[in-house]
C-alpha cells in the first residue's frame, strides 16, 4: 500500500474557495437534451425512408416495402448505435451514462427485430399463396451469391446482440468483449452498406448512396475517434499515478497527476475513462467516477476490486503512467432551485458521492446537506472519518447502514428502507430536494421508488450506473421506457407509411 502525498491531495477544507483559478477548474456542461436527440434520432432515421419515397421507382407490394423500410431503419439504427454508447459528450453530456447505456440497449433489441424480419417478409406472399416455393426463395435469398454481403452483416448484427446478452455467461474478458463488439459493429455497418448499394431497391438514386456513405462514414469515424484518436492522447497527455491507498476492503482510492500540470476541468460526480500502462490504449480504458473536488489540483478516483482489470487495481504502484478521458457524465448537482441534498451511497458508490461531498465542503455550500452510507460490513465502509468532519464546513447529517454490522457498531443496520429515508428528510421540503444515488442497481431502483412515494419530484431524483444488464428497474425507468417505446411506435408509423403508400 502505497502512502500518501500530502501536498498532492488538493486545497484543505479550510482554505479559501471559489478563487478564480477554482472556478476555471470547472467544465461547462455540453451536450443535447434529451428530447433534441430523439428528434435528431427520428429525423436521421426517417430521412432515408424519405429519400427512398421520393425515388421514381413504383412501389412493391406493401410486404416487400414493409421489408425495405425495416431494412433501412435496421441499417440506420446500427450506424448510429456507434454514437448511442456516451462516449460522445457533445451528443449525451446532459442526459447522462444511465439514459444512453438504456436507450443503446433498447435501441439494440428494435434494431434486431427490424433486421431479422428485413428478409422475411419479402417471403411472405410467396408463402401465402404456396409455401414449398415460400422455402425455396428464403434459401436462396440467404445462399444466394447477390445476399453474401446482407448475411454477414445479418449474422454480424445477431452476434452482436447475443453476445451482450449472454456477456456474464460466456464470461469474456471485458476488453476481448468490447473489442469483437466493435469489430463486429464495424462489419455489420460495411457489409450492410455494401448489401443496401448493391440490391436495395432504390439503391440507384445519388440521394441514397449519399445517405448510405455518408452513415458508413460518420460509424467508421466514431471507431476512429475512440479508438485511435483518444488512443493516441492518452500518449499525448499522460497522468501520473501519485498515491493509491486501500480505503475499505476491496476499495481504493487513486490519485492522479497531470504531467504537464494544465487544469482538468470537470464538474463533481462525472467520470472518466482511464487506461493504465503497460495497456494505456483506449480499448483498454474502463469508466471510473471521479471521487474528487475540481477545486483540487488532482484527480481522485473510488475503484473496487471486481474485475478483470480491477482485481489488480491495488497493485498499481506510483508514477504508473496513465491515460484519462473525460470528463463525461450528468450526474451532477446543479439544481440551483433544490433547497436541500440528499446523498445516497451503497458501495464503490461513494466514489462520486465523495466527490459531492469534497466539492460542496470546499465550495462553501449552504444547503442542508442529508448523506446515507450503506455497505456490507464495516470493512468495506469508506470514507466515514472525512465524511464526519465535513460537519464543521457543512449543514451535513449522516447514516451509516451495514448489513452485517458488528457487535459494537453504532450506526444503523439493515437495509436502506422507507423508515430511514424518511428520517433522512425530516425538516426538509421534499418537494424542494434534490436526491443523487449511486450504487447497485436494486439499491438505487429501491430507494428511488421510495423517495417518490415520499414526495420527491421525479426531476429530482438521480441515480447513475455503468452496468449494461438491464437489472431492476424504478418507476423512473418505466417511465422512460414507454418514451422509448414512443419513439420506436413513430419508426412503426413510418414504415407502415412508406409500405402503403400508393
Amino acid at each position: 500500500m502505497a502512502d500518501p502525498i500530502r501536498d498532492q491531495q488538493g486545497p484543505a477544507l479550510d482554505a479559501p474557495v471559489d478563487s478564480p483559478d477554482d472556478r476555471a477548474s470547472t467544465a461547462p456542461m455540453v451536450g443535447l437534451s434529451g428530447r433534441a436527440l430523439a428528434l435528431g434520432y427520428l429525423v436521421v432515421i426517417t430521412a432515408g425512408l424519405a429519400l427512398a419515397a421520393r425515388v421514381p421507382i413504383p412501389p412493391n407490394h406493401a410486404w416487400g416495402e414493409a421489408a425495405t423500410a425495416l431494412g433501412i431503419i435496421g441499417l440506420a439504427m446500427m450506424a448510429l448505435q456507434f454514437f448511442s454508447s456516451g462516449r460522445f459528450r457533445g451528443l449525451s453530456g446532459r442526459i447522462g451514462i444511465d439514459r444512453s447505456i438504456a436507450f443503446h440497449r433498447w435501441a439494440a433489441r428494435i434494431l434486431l427485430i427490424a433486421v431479422i424480419l428485413h428478409p422475411l417478409l419479402y417471403t411472405v406472399p410467396t408463402f401465402l399463396a404456396d409455401p414449398a416455393r415460400g422455402f425455396d426463395r428464403l434459401g436462396m435469398m440467404f445462399l444466394g451469391e447477390r445476399a453474401r454481403t446482407g448475411l454477414i452483416a445479418w449474422l454480424a448484427i445477431i452476434a452482436i446482440v447475443v453476445l451482450a446478452v449472454l456477456r456474464d455467461r460466456v464470461r469474456l474478458p471485458y476488453e476481448a468483449w468490447r473489442g469483437l463488439h466493435a469489430a463486429l459493429g464495424a462489419l455489420a455497418v460495411g457489409f450492410g452498406v455494401a448489401h443496401a448499394l448493391a440490391v436495395g431497391t432504390y439503391a440507384t438514386a445519388s440521394s441514397m448512396q449519399v445517405y448510405w456513405y455518408a452513415l458508413a462514414a460518420l460509424a467508421l469515424s466514431s471507431l476512429v475517434v475512440v479508438h485511435l484518436w483518444r488512443g493516441l492522447s492518452f500518449r499525448r497527455d499522460p497522468w501520473r499515478l501519485v498515491s493509491n491507498i486501500e480505503k475499505a476492503r476491496g476499495l481504493w482510492e487513486l490519485t492522479f497527476h497531470r504531467v504537464d500540470g494544465r487544469p482538468f476541468p470537470y464538474r463533481a460526480g462525472q467520470f472518466v475513462w482511464l487506461a493504465t500502462a503497460p495497456r494505456r490504449q483506449s480499448l483498454f480504458d474502463h469508466p471510473f467516477s471521479i471521487a474528487s473536488s475540481p477545486r483540487e489540483r488532482d484527480l481522485r478516483l473510488i475503484i473496487k476490486e471486481a474485475g478483470d482489470y480491477t482485481n489488480r487495481i491495488g497493485d498499481l504502484a506510483p508514477d504508473t503512467l496513465a491515460g484519462i478521458d473525460g470528463p463525461h457524465g450528468a450526474f451532477t448537482a446543479d439544481d440551483a432551485e433544490a433547497d436541500a441534498i440528499l446523498l445516497l451511497a451503497g458501495g464503490v458508490g461513494i466514489a462520486p458521492i465523495m466527490g459531492l461531498l469534497r466539492d460542496f465542503a470546499r465550495a462553501g455550500e449552504n444547503r442542508p446537506i442529508r448523506v446515507i452510507v450503506a455497505a456490507g460490513s464495516a470493512d468495506r465502509l469508506a470514507g466515514r472519518e472525512e465524511i464526519e468532519g465535513m460537519r464543521a464546513h457543512l449543514d451535513l447529517k449522516v447514516w451509516f447502514v451495514l448489513d452485517d454490522p458488528p457487535a459494537d457498531w453504532d450506526g444503523e443496520s439493515g437495509i436502506v428502507d422507507a423508515a430511514l429515508l424518511t428520517r433522512a428528510l425530516d425538516g426538509l421540503n421534499p418537494a424542494r430536494t434534490l436526491s443523487m444515488a449511486c450504487g447497485p442497481t436494486a439499491f438505487m431502483t429501491s430507494t428511488a421508488d421510495t423517495l417518490l412515494d415520499l414526495g420527491l419530484a421525479p426531476h429530482n431524483v438521480h441515480y447513475e450506473r455503468f452496468d449494461y444488464a438491464e437489472g431492476a428497474l424504478s418507476r423512473l425507468d418505466i417511465a422512460q421506457r414507454w418514451r422509448f417505446r414512443a419513439l420506436g411506435a413513430a419508426l412503426l408509423v413510418g414504415t407502415l407509411a412508406f409500405a402503403l403508400r400508393s
